[in-house]
């Protein structure tokens, strides 16, 4: 297929790596980088992405419907992309393009986030939406949505892959460790088991953990700024204990970091959830808690035990590759889902 791909795109955006996936399975992306649809100042670019209304959002419409003109492809592929219209959808059905629409954020959950005007305009406007979640397949039917996809968040086999051989536990110089944002009460949690317990903590993520911290957890616990690509990857190996939690804010059945965890040969402790049991086996594949005093319990079982975290994280690592927890088995399934309908519109073009 020709799959006109418009995202959000830098080398650290996990679009970038579905774009990726589908040229790995043999189709042609022709992309339109949102970032480039963006006013230069801070605060007009807050004000643009609360509102979704101004002139750059009229510049991106009309340039995917130009570059569609120009490429004639089969599918048009959003990509957490909050700035379309709905007559845009509707110009592209027209000329025979089936229009795909992922998202795994939650634009329905209680967090509320801003940003989702348009968005919600266009649900009835798309031939396929792809969601993570059992609840937000139903919030998408509720508002008129054509058709939906459950999917799950995955891992970059080009990224996220095993340490190698050489690679032993002298090397893991990060306690239990944990990289990403402090949503939730996650730095209340982790001050906890540094100050109360001693345990040896590592985060690294975004500036808010600047916030969040206090000041002593902030210079005994933070090792710097957010990790990506291969830094990241390297971070997971040089754990002993690689935390994951579930973003309650945002309604999460599971999250990519673990299945990423895994895909690199990491020991996955993640927060215990119907989603996350459903795709490991709990103890042989991953270990599991579902409150603080029950994540203690488990540090302390399996930080002195290499033998045992080792065993788990090479299962884990057999079954995220197995079980198709990367980009490339779940792109492929959104388009299977839309095949059908691309040999149908496909006849409706000029």
């Amino acid at each position: 297929m020709k799959i006109l791909y418009a995202a959000q795109l830098s080398p650290n955006d996990s679009a970038q790596y579905r774009a990726w996936a589908l040229e790995r399975l043999g189709h042609t992306v022709i992309t339109i980088n949102d970032l480039v649809y963006r006013p230069g100042n801070e605060l007009l670019r807050k004000i643009v992405f609360r509102t979704q209304m101004g002139p750059w959002v009229g510049k991106l419409n009309r340039d995917i419907l130009a570059m569609a003109r120009e490429h004639k492809p089969d599918v048009f592929w959003a990509d957490k992309l909050l700035s379309l219209q709905p007559a845009t959808l509707d110009a592209l059905r027209a000329i025979g393009i089936a229009t795909v629409s992922y998202m795994i954020d939650n634009a329905f959950g209680p967090r509320r986030d801003p940003g989702w005007r348009l968005y919600m305009q266009c649900i009835p406007h798309f031939d396929l939406h792809a969601t993570q979640r059992d609840q937000n397949v139903l919030d998408y039917e509720a508002r008129g949505a054509r058709d939906v996809i459950k999917i799950q968040t995955a891992y970059e086999p080009t990224i996220h892959f095993p340490a190698p051989a050489r690679w032993n536990e002298r090397m893991r110089d990060r306690g239990v460790s944990f990289i990403g944002t402090p949503y939730d009460q996650r730095a209340e949690f982790l001050t906890r088991l540094w100050r109360e317990y001693g345990v040896p903590v590592a985060i690294s993520g975004n500036w808010m953990w600047r916030e969040q911290l206090d000041p002593e957890a902030l210079a005994a616990l933070f090792t710097g700024a957010e990790l990506y690509g291969i830094d990241y990857r390297e971070a997971i190996w040089r754990s002993k204990i690689n935390l994951s939690f579930l973003t309650h804010s945002n309604q999460d059945e599971f999250v990519h970091k673990s299945f990423e965890i895994a895909a690199c040969g990491g020991f996955l402790l993640a927060e215990r959830s119907p989603g996350h049991l459903a795709r490991f086996v709990e103890d042989e594949e991953a270990v599991f808690f579902s409150d603080f005093d029950e994540c203690l319990a488990k540090i302390r079982r399996y930080l002195p035990d290499v033998e045992a975290r080792e065993r788990i994280a090479r299962a884990g690592c057999e079954r995220a590759q197995r079980s198709g927890y990367s980009n490339d088995a779940q792109v492929a399934l959104i388009l299977d889902r839309i095949s059908p309908l691309v040999a149908k519109t496909g006849s409706l073009r000029p």
